[in-house]
C-alpha cells in the first residue's frame, strides 16, 4: 500500500504551522499525531479524516465522503475522503479544520 505522495505534501503544507503535530507511518499510509493522538492521515489518495463521533452520520451525507472502512469493519468518528472533496485548498484545510477541532477536545497523551 501506499499514500499518495502529492497529498501527504499538500497536508504536509497545509499544517505546517500546527504546533505539536508530527507525522508517523502507519496503518499502510501515513498519519499525523497532534499532541499524541491521530489526527488525520493519507491513505492511497484518500485523506483520513477524525470527526466527532456525533458529527461522523451527517458529514458521511456529503458527497466524496465514505466511511473509514480497511480493516472490514467500519469505524465510527472515522472518514475517508477522496480525491474530488479535497482537489482545492480550501476543501483540503476545511477537512483537515474537521480533524484538529476534533483532536483539540482530547486529552492530550
Amino acid at each position: 500500500m501506499h499514500s499518495d505522495p502529492k497529498l501527504v505534501e499538500r497536508v504536509n503544507a497545509a499544517t505546517k504551522d500546527w504546533r505539536g503535530l508530527k507525522a508517523k507511518t502507519m496503518f499502510g499510509g501515513i498519519g499525523w499525531m497532534l499532541r499524541g493522538n491521530m489526527c488525520v492521515g493519507v491513505w492511497h489518495e484518500s485523506l483520513v479524516v477524525r470527526c466527532a463521533p456525533a458529527d461522523w452520520a451527517e458529514h458521511l451525507k456529503k458527497t466524496g465522503v465514505r466511511e473509514m472502512d480497511i480493516t472490514g469493519r467500519s469505524m465510527k468518528g472515522w472518514l475517508l475522503v477522496d480525491p474530488p472533496a479535497i482537489r482545492t485548498a480550501a476543501g483540503l484545510a476545511g477537512w483537515l479544520e474537521v480533524s484538529r477541532r476534533h483532536v483539540a477536545t482530547l486529552p492530550a497523551k
